[in-house]
């Protein structure tokens, strides 16, 4: 049922950023239980719709790089993600180191560049790695650019996604945390700049931003385990239990939307019962209007003082 003047996304993407999966259960700064956001995010997952084709995680997903955390991982991660029907993408963080990930994520010794190339219904979605070893800040080598000039050279069916740790965007609600940028972005616009990459996703940041980037929207995803918090009061940088969040990225022909998701639900104060979607489809686009839009519709009447489990207004009309 289309309610306005938009069909459904021709593609839905889930998109996660910063688990650091710790091992063992151990807790992060002593305080913060990384599996829980984990156990959280999948649990909210499961209850999107349309439901995803696809499960990004844009990096830093295991804190210490430990094979115990990246099995872990896949053991929370690639059943749900089964269950959706949905691919799951890794991507490489400053946390993350590539011997590790490539052993535990694709059982491959492949010790280099975790560049890799998925294919979901003609979406193509490249995975890039932004990791320095032993260094927080990104770089990419030039046989890496190299590598994704020539695969954008031939376009995709329905464009091209890059996923990365390091957002090619600047900082500045946290500055310090240019020191730990992607470097030489410059070098990866000439890249992009003209090719068929439709979005940009990244991490890193530990709190949702959005900008731009060599014409290409750019989406940062907050964090599932601790968050950074823009606005601390009387700190330079302050990591804080709490806004922890995914995103949703719907894929039109013609644009892209982005939702920020919360991990952990709020207490509800108001609000309707599933059911309610039965009612409304079997009205006509006139009488949806009438009831939901107008002001001193029945329905509007009740709504503003309605409990948040009492009775479907609707039912009534």
């Amino acid at each position: 049922m289309q309610y306005g003047q938009y069909p459904a996304p021709r593609f839905t993407i889930a998109h996660l950023s910063d688990v650091h999966l710790l091992a063992n259960g151990v807790k992060q700064y002593g305080a913060v239980e990384p599996e829980d956001g984990l156990r959280k995010a999948i649990e909210r997952l499961g209850r999107l719709d349309p439901v995803p084709q696809a499960l990004v995680f844009t990096g830093d997903l295991a804190d210490r790089s430990e094979p115990e955390a990246y099995a872990r991982l896949r053991e929370l991660v690639e059943p749900a993600a089964a269950g959706m029907g949905a691919q799951v993408v890794w991507v490489m963080g400053n946390h993350d180191a590539r011997a590790p990930y490539a052993k535990g994520l694709f059982d491959s010794d492949d010790d280099g560049p975790q560049d890799r190339v998925y294919d979901v219904g003609g979406l193509r979605v490249v995975a890039l790695d932004t990791s320095v070893s032993d260094y927080h800040h990104g770089e990419l080598s030039d046989d890496q650019l190299d590598w994704l000039r020539e695969l954008l050279a031939t376009p995709a069916e329905h464009g091209t996604v890059l996923a990365m740790h390091h957002p090619p965007i600047p900082v500045p609600t946290l500055e310090p945390a240019a020191i730990i940028e992607l470097l030489d972005q410059d070098r990866l616009a000439e890249v992009v700049r003209g090719s068929d990459v439709r979005q940009i996703l990244g991490g890193h940041f530990h709190y949702s931003s959005h900008s731009t980037f060599a014409g290409v929207p750019v989406s940062v995803a907050s964090a599932s385990c601790y968050t950074t918090d823009p606005a601390p009061l009387d700190r330079l940088i302050s990591g804080v239990d709490g806004q922890q969040a995914f995103n949703t990225v719907h894929v039109y022909d013609d644009r892209i939307v982005h939702t920020v998701i919360p991990i952990f639900e709020a207490p509800e104060v108001t609000g309707q019962p599933h059911g309610m979607r039965k009612a409304l489809d079997s009205l006509s686009p006139e009488e949806r209007r009438e009831i939901i839009s107008r002001k001193d519709s029945d329905f509007n009447n009740g709504f503003e003082s309605q409990e948040p489990h009492d009775e479907d207004p609707l039912t009534e009309l």
